[in-house]
Formats: structure tokens, C-alpha cells, sequence
């Protein structure tokens, strides 16, 4: 890694960033630079640089009996400024080549002079030219390949296999959240990515972000597929309003045919959130997958529980989103990184630590205030949610997405009952605090949840959540659930939560978000 002394070019001022800077004119021109993308461009220096450290060790022992190239070389695919290309560059030891790829002409000599004035030129070269057309008419290859696109990066995916090395890195950024995320767009949605999310449900569009994760990560398997590759997940995230994946991708031929059994569609609830989840292949041998049964749990048209409709997620990635193994290197590499260079490590650190947490088995979380207004109860709290689900015996984990939300392997009808005694306990409070209440309303409420500690007053005999209620009273194997007793998962979860780490980002400054796209033609 460089240390570098520069000059200022007459006319500009810099702006600094990690180990590099890039110039922007003094009279105050307009220049596509958005802070808050750093983040960004610091997880991404930690990233590739935990990806090689990996690569080398892997390749420790092949390379005792032949050359392997410690080197690698990285693509830019949509540069702007040059300043991710500048920083690889001096931050990512052995590097020997970066290309920054931009079609316009005025950012090709803004990377330029950015180059020049980081002192980077041995490394850092420029290309002007469509970077679909660079990435699939190049015959150069490239160990790692970043497309950071304003908005979709669908478009692209293609020709970046097409260019990377066998075992190569793929660093994907989509900032279309209100696409893949969002419930305006559908066609759009299905259009880029291949399947959708959820919509719009109250119920469900709190998983829409993770949901989004695996359209992507299914879009860019699909593609990769077609050439005898197979993709690896190594980190994905969910960042403020886009969201980041890298991906390893190498021939596999024999990994390709378990694609099937990696995609999947959800059914979910829009009533009360129950989510069913079918792949669409199921493995019969070491390399041989079949036709799938149908899921025995797939609902009808309306959900046992609730009598809601379901939607449709999907097709998406339906196999792990993260390695455990990748992200331990992340926090290794980033405990080692100077704080001085990387303004975001705390948080790096804290959005790695939950991704490394969350159940790995486990598609979609779900959020315990939409759960607990669902029956109109006090939202239930974090830890006692946990302590009853790890009293049940089923595993549970906080995740890098949302707030407030948790993954578990336990079924629907137990996470409802869990949520129903909550109603109990709240219901038992209230009664009790208000027993002596003079108002009517107050004393008719008292009197409905004395008679009835598992029904909730503020629901109307229509409402998905009043319908659970007399579902579960109909129930006669309900699990016993226990708020108090202490339990490894609970307690897991709750070491987390008081670790000091940045673990949800609060809105960095006034107005942030990706910013206007740049208005140069």
C-alpha cells in the first residue's frame, strides 16, 4: 500500500478519501461525488482485500507445484471519477493492473487527472467506451470486476462473466431500491431481475429487501449458468438504499446442476405473513438433481391461519447469501485497517458482525412489531421474544437488514402462539393497571380481557389477526411458551445486541441518499 505525495493542479481543490484523492475544480462545477458512498468503497477495499488473502491460501498448495500468479487485476466497469479505481490502487496490496472504464470523455479525463495527481499511473490505466461492449469485446480477463451503476447493474452482468477469471470476484451494487425492493414497480421488477418481490402487503414488505438480495443474486446465477459457472455468495447486504454482493464465480460445470435446487419461489400471506417457500429441484445423487415434490406445507388460495390470499416471490436464489468463512476474514482484515483511513470501519464491523450472525438456512426474517400489531398487542420486546423461541428449542438470530427483526427456524403456528401468549401477558397488565379505572370505555375493555385473556378488543371479526386468534384457539397441541428462563440463544442474541458496534445506521446527514444522476451527456 502507497503513500503518496501530490500536488494541486491550479483551478482544483481535492477531496480526500481512504488514501486517494480526486480533483474537483475550485469554481464549483458540478462533480458526481456522493460521501455517502463510502461506506461502499470502504467495504469494498476490505472485501477484495479478504478475498485475495483467501485466494492466496487456497492456492498455497497448487502453487508449491506450479506458478500461481499472486497478482490480480481489477475492471471499473462505470468509474466517473477514478476514485474507487485510485484507491484499489494504493489501499489492495498486489495489484498489477486497474482498468477505469467511463463512456464519457470528460469523465475518461477527470479519471485521468485523477490518476496523474495519485501517482498511480503504473497500475491505474483509462478506457473510453461502453463498458457492455468493453467487458464483452476485451480479450483481456480480470480477477475482479465491479459494476456500481446509478441504478441497475442487470444490464452489465452478462459481459462482466464474460471478461472475469475462473474463481474471479464479482462486486455487484444496485441502487434501484424502489424496484427490487419496493411495490410501483412489478414489470419493472420482473423485467430486470427475473422474478418479484412481495409487494406491497403490510404483512411482507418489511422481507422485501432481503427478497431483493436473492432476485439479484438469482439474475446473476442464471446468467453465469449458461457458461458452465456457478456462483458462490460470499456477502450480501442490504446498505441504506441499494445494496452490495460479492460473489465469487468459477467453472463448475457439475455446481451448475444444482441450480435448480438453489432457486426457489415464497408464497406468502398478505393477511398475517406465513410464508411457504418450494425449490425447484431436489438433489438425487452426488450430481443429480430431480424433479421436486410440491412442498406438503403450500397453502390453497387462502391461508389456514388467517383466510388471506397469497402472493408470489420469486424465482430467486434460494441457497445461502453469505460465507461465514469470507465474513470472518472481512473482520479480520478490517480490525487490522488504520482508522484514520477508513472512517466507516465501525461500521463495517457492525453490519459484518449481524451478517455473520443471522441463521444461514434460513430465507427471510420477519419483524416483531409487524407481528405483534398483526393482534394489536404491545410490540413484543427483543429478548423476550428469544428467550420464548430458544425455550421452544429452535434457533434464532438477529440479521444485517432491519431493526427490530429476527430470523428462526420455528414454524409459523408457533411464532403466532408466542405472539398470542404475549397478547396474554400484555392483556394481564392492562387489567391490572386499570382495575380501578372510572372511564367506561377503559372498564369494558378490563371486563372483555378478564373474561377472555387471549383476545384483543381493538380487533374487528374481519381482520387477519382476529382470525389467528380464533385459529389458535381451536389449536389443542399449542407448545407451552416460557418469557423467563434463560437459554444460549437468547442469550446469543442479547451479546450482540450490547456488543458496541454500529449495528443499524442512523441517517449520516440532511438530504442524503444516492443523489441526482450526472447530467453529462
Amino acid at each position: 500500500m502507497r503513500r503518496v505525495a501530490r500536488a494541486m493542479e491550479e483551478g482544483f481543490q481535492a477531496i480526500r478519501e481512504g488514501r486517494a484523492e480526486i480533483l474537483v475544480p475550485s469554481d464549483g462545477s458540478k462533480v458526481f461525488y456522493n460521501k455517502i458512498q463510502c461506506f461502499n468503497r470502504d467495504l469494498s477495499v476490505l472485501g477484495i482485500r479478504a478475498w485475495h488473502e483467501m485466494r492466496q491460501a487456497e492456492n498455497a498448495s497448487v502453487a508449491k507445484r506450479r506458478r500461481v500468479a499472486k497478482e490480480i487485476s481489477i475492471l471499473e466497469a462505470l468509474s466517473a471519477t477514478g476514485l474507487r479505481a485510485n484507491r484499489y490502487a494504493l489501499e489492495i496490496p498486489h495489484v498489477k493492473k486497474i482498468v477505469a472504464n467511463d463512456m464519457l470523455p470528460e469523465a475518461v479525463t477527470s479519471i485521468q487527472r485523477n490518476i496523474d495527481h495519485n501517482k498511480t499511473g503504473d497500475i491505474v490505466s483509462t478506457n473510453l467506451g461502453d463498458a457492455i461492449k468493453f467487458m464483452a469485446s476485451t480479450p483481456q480477463k480480470f480477477n475482479v470486476v465491479d459494476l456500481d451503476p446509478y441504478g441497475t447493474a442487470s444490464m452489465f452482468v452478462d459481459s462482466a462473466i464474460s471478461c472475469l477469471e475462473d474463481n474471479g470476484l464479482l462486486l455487484v451494487t444496485c441502487t434501484d431500491a424502489g424496484v427490487w425492493a419496493g411495490s410501483g414497480y412489478p414489470e419493472k421488477c420482473f423485467s430486470l431481475y427475473g422474478g418479484n418481490n412481495f409487494g406491497a402487503a403490510y404483512s411482507l414488505n418489511d422481507t422485501n429487501h432481503e427478497v431483493g438480495l436473492r432476485l439479484v443474486l438469482g439474475m446473476v446465477s442464471n446468467i453465469a449458468a449458461r457458461y458452465g459457472k456457478a456462483i458462490e455468495p460470499l456477502a450480501s447486504f442490504s446498505i441504506d438504499y441499494y445494496l452490495r454482493c460479492f460473489i465469487r464465480v468459477s467453472h463448475k460445470p457439475v455446481e451448475v446442476k444444482k441450480l435448480a435446487q438453489q432457486t426457489m419461489v415464497s408464497f406468502g400471506c398478505t393477511g398475517c405473513g406465513h410464508k411457504v417457500n418450494q425449490s425447484f429441484g431436489i438433489q438425487q445423487g452426488p450430481h443429480k438433481c430431480g424433479y421436486p415434490k410440491l412442498n406438503e406445507e403450500l397453502p390453497g388460495s387462502n391461508c389456514r391461519f388467517c383466510g388471506g390470499r397469497y402472493t408470489i416471490a420469486g424465482p430467486m436464489w434460494g441457497g445461502p447469501i453469505h460465507s461465514t468463512d469470507y465474513l470472518d476474514k472481512i473482520l479480520e482484515v478490517n480490525r487490522e485497517a488504520d482508522p484514520e483511513v477508513y472512517h466507516t470501519r465501525s461500521r463495517i464491523e457492525g453490519m459484518v458482525t449481524l451478517a455473520r450472525s443471522e441463521l444461514q438456512d434460513v430465507p427471510f426474517y420477519l419483524n416483531l412489531n409487524t407481528v405483534s400489531s398483526l393482534v394489536k398487542a404491545q410490540p413484543v420486546p427483543m429478548d423476550d421474544f428469544c428467550q420464548a423461541i430458544g425455550n421452544l428449542g429452535y434457533k434464532i438470530s438477529l440479521t444485517h437488514a432491519k431493526r427490530n427483526c429476527v430470523k428462526t427456524t420455528a414454524p409459523w403456528r408457533d411464532v403466532l402462539e408466542v405472539t398470542r401468549q404475549w397478547l396474554t401477558k400484555s392483556n394481564a397488565n392492562y387489567a391490572k393497571e386499570h382495575a380501578n379505572s372510572e372511564k367506561e370505555s377503559i372498564q369494558n375493555k378490563v371486563k372483555l380481557i378478564t373474561e377472555d385473556p387471549t383476545c384483543s378488543p381493538n380487533l374487528n371479526e374481519q381482520s387477519p389477526g382476529y382470525k389467528v386468534l380464533q385459529y389458535l384457539k381451536q389449536q389443542t397441541d399449542l407448545p407451552t411458551v416460557d418469557f423467563t428462563t434463560e437459554n444460549d440463544e437468547a442469550k446469543h442474541v442479547h451479546s450482540l445486541r450490547k456488543l458496541k458496534i454500529v449495528r443499524y445506521q442512523e441517517n449520516p446527514e440532511k438530504n442524503w441518499g444516492p443523489m441526482a444522476r450526472s447530467d453529462k451527456k
